[in-house]
């Protein structure tokens, strides 16, 4: 099972850009769920996890006040609400299985090809 990202693109900083995740033909309902991003020439690094019934999360000091995670299961889909872009922001981002909301000690599976995000003016 390969996780699909999408919803990246180009904006300007301060913008807000909102990714979508879907796993077609998979359920996401009892799974945790998490948002990753690579920056060119950086490690993949772990940003946003959602507990599988949505009443926990966990976010990366980076993006803390200014991503927002959440899911719609009857949807199947797990969003990540992104305001207040930087380009520091620039990346690929991944959703993924098996994150946790304790902290960021995960890297996450079954991410598909990510979706990529250009935060420049």
């Amino acid at each position: 099972v390969q996780l699909q990202a999408s919803g990246g693109g180009l904006v300007q900083p301060g913008g807000s850009l909102r990714l979508s995740c879907t796993a077609p033909g998979f359920t996401l309902d009892f799974r945790a769920i998490g948002w990753l991003r690579q920056a060119p020439g950086k490690e993949r690094e772990p940003l946003s996890c959602i507990s599988a019934g949505g009443g926990r999360s966990y976010y990366v000091d980076s993006v803390k006040g200014r991503f927002t995670i959440s899911r719609d299961n009857a949807e199947n889909t797990v969003y990540l609400q992104m305001n207040s872009l930087k380009p520091e922001d620039t990346a690929i981002y991944y959703c993924a299985t098996e994150c946790h909301t304790y902290g960021s000690g995960w890297q996450g599976a079954n991410w598909g090809q990510g979706t990529l995000v250009t935060v420049s003016s």
